[in-house]
């Protein structure tokens, strides 16, 4: 198994993270995996921690960091705005992994938000070679609204179920729902396709938790067009069936499996006879 070493390193030494270091990868792609929201950097059900020794396995040298003001960090007493934050401590990162493993470019991973915080600082960071989105943005389109929407409204068993809804709202406090708030379509989709011209690489990963936004992988072309979508770099995969967090064994590895081979093809790490045998976890 890779050795892991715990580092506090960043511009005001405030960062926390675990590297795992394969000895022969010196100078391979760095992978940084990012807080899926408000969880510690071992991620849901330690899921960065299974992904991390599993790319580890493989060649990759990996970064599990909080950021800043997140589970072991603390905050760097800068004056900024939160955007402003994760670019700077993905360059700290990637920094670390610069010292420590040789790397020079940088493939950043994150989950829901972890994927909003890896498209913000790829947006700007030129050590940043791709990205790994596991249900980053997505938008809902014309073509959501009606496979969403049609079969419930010619099915008398759902429209039973939305007047029971109804009722049990007007007697009881309407739930709260604590989403994120996602930047304009437009941006996102201009952000996206300036990357891609600078020569970055981006696979994006749905689960199928997310059905109440992504129903179909059609949708993807329907929400960027063409230009993203149907870009070279681009790849993105539908695992419907899983969670958002990946709970079940089978689902992460088929996720896992999924991740790997796209970074194996698109960003090969160190070479096979130096890498170890992939873990079974």
């Amino acid at each position: 198994m890779t050795p892991e070493r715990a580092f506090r390193f960043g511009r005001a030494q405030h960062l926390v993270g675990v590297a795992g270091l394969p000895p022969a990868a010196h100078g391979a792609v760095g992978v940084i995996v990012l807080n899926a929201g408000l969880i510690h950097r071992i991620g849901p059900f330690r899921l960065h921690v299974e992904l991390t020794r599993r790319l580890n396995a493989r060649g990759y040298p990996t970064l599990r960091l909080d950021l800043s003001t997140l589970g072991d960090s603390g905050a760097s007493a800068e004056i900024g705005s939160r955007e402003q934050q994760i670019r700077a401590d993905v360059v700290d990162a990637m920094a670390l992994l610069g010292r420590r493993a040789g790397c020079t470019r940088f493939v950043l991973i994150g989950l829901c938000r972890g994927a909003q915080a890896a498209h913000t600082a790829a947006c700007t960071e030129a050590g940043v070679a791709g990205a790994v989105f596991l249900d980053g943005y997505i938008y809902r389109t014309a073509g959501f609204r009606l496979r969403h929407y049609l079969p419930r409204l010619l099915s008398p068993a759902r429209w039973r179920g939305f007047l029971a809804r109804k009722l049990r709202q007007a007697a009881e406090p309407e739930e709260v729902s604590f989403g994120s708030v996602y930047p304009p379509r437009t941006q996102v989709r201009r952000e996206l396709a300036a990357m891609l011209a600078r020569g970055l690489r981006f696979y994006f990963v749905y689960s199928g938790g997310i059905g109440e936004q992504f129903n179909h992988p059609r949708q993807f072309r329907e929400c960027y067009g063409r230009a993203v979508a149907g870009h070279p770099a681009v790849r993105m995969d539908l695992l419907e069936g899983t969670d958002h967090t990946y709970t079940l064994l089978c689902d992460r590895e088929r996720m896992f499996d999924h991740v790997e081979h796209w970074l194996l093809q698109t960003f090969p790490a160190a070479p096979a006879e130096a890498a170890e045998p992939a873990l079974q976890v």
